[in-house]
């Protein structure tokens, strides 16, 4: 059983809502995301996505776009993030997916990607732009490795789709509540429960809700359709505004236990 597959085990078995955080690597550093990340750990967080900076994140909002800029120019790369992982893997008890576009994995290249990321402990990776219909040779690199193949769903997804990214995938799913851009919202979109119940419908496989979360309301509301919910450009711009701060990592633990309340 996978470190993803433990973690929802838990989730269900408790009976409550998961909580999966993601933040941008790089932002405002990658020695800070390395303590970024255990403080959100040490808060009690089911999941950890590390999102990997890109040039052209055209899913994300300005918020995660501007915290990526910001880790471009203080030179976060791919190989950088791992290597960061791999400092942090052992202090760290929640499972750790990578977040990227398809573009840096294959500038690194498939194989040493796998392979590096096999050997720093990374538990996950949802590759945005790759659908379950072009996946095989990752899913067959990342299956050999031990570690799951994570797709996207939509409210516009229709049912093959979900039936094949249940199929195919491994770990969990990751519903994208409403569409359009990533960014914190002040209700969840009604959106997400249709997409829930038809997830529901095709896949017993742990599903995750996101896009908007940004209060404890939110994941309350989630929890009645899914497994988990999703916090990160509500995170990341917590994250944005203390950067500079020495409450940083206060704050960013503070924000974190807040939404599980």
């Amino acid at each position: 059983m996978s470190r993803i597959d433990d973690a929802f085990r838990r989730i269900r078995a408790e009976k409550r809502t998961g909580l999966i955080t993601y933040v941008t690597a790089g932002d405002p550093s990658l020695a800070m995301t390395a303590d970024i990340l255990k403080r959100i750990d040490a808060a009690g967080a089911d999941v950890l996505e590390v999102g990997v900076p890109f040039s052209d994140p055209l899913a994300d909002g300005p918020v995660i776009q501007r915290a990526t800029e910001r880790a471009l120019a203080g030179g976060a790369t791919l190989a950088g993030v791992l290597d960061m992982i791999a400092g942090v893997r052992s202090d760290i008890r929640a499972p750790i997916v990578i977040f990227s576009y398809a573009n840096p994995i294959l500038r690194m290249g498939l194989d040493a990607f796998v392979s590096r990321a096999r050997e720093v402990g990374v538990d996950g990776v949802l590759t945005l732009d790759v659908p379950p219909e072009e996946s095989g040779e990752w899913r067959r690199r990342f299956r050999s490795a031990g570690i799951d193949t994570i797709f996207l769903l939509s409210p516009t997804t229709t049912v093959e789709r979900i039936r094949r990214a249940g199929a195919l995938g491994s770990g969990f799913l990751y519903g994208i509540s409403r569409l359009g851009v990533t960014g914190a919202r002040e209700t969840v979109a009604d959106s997400a429960e249709a997409l829930a119940v038809r997830v529901r419908h095709e896949t017993s496989m742990p599903l995750a809700l996101g896009f908007g979360v940004s209060r404890p309301e939110h994941v309350r509301a989630i929890g009645q359709w899914a497994d988990a919910a999703v916090v990160g450009s509500a995170l990341v711009n917590v994250i944005a505004e203390h950067g500079g701060k020495p409450d940083l990592l206060d704050q960013v633990e503070r924000y974190v236990r807040w939404l599980q309340s």
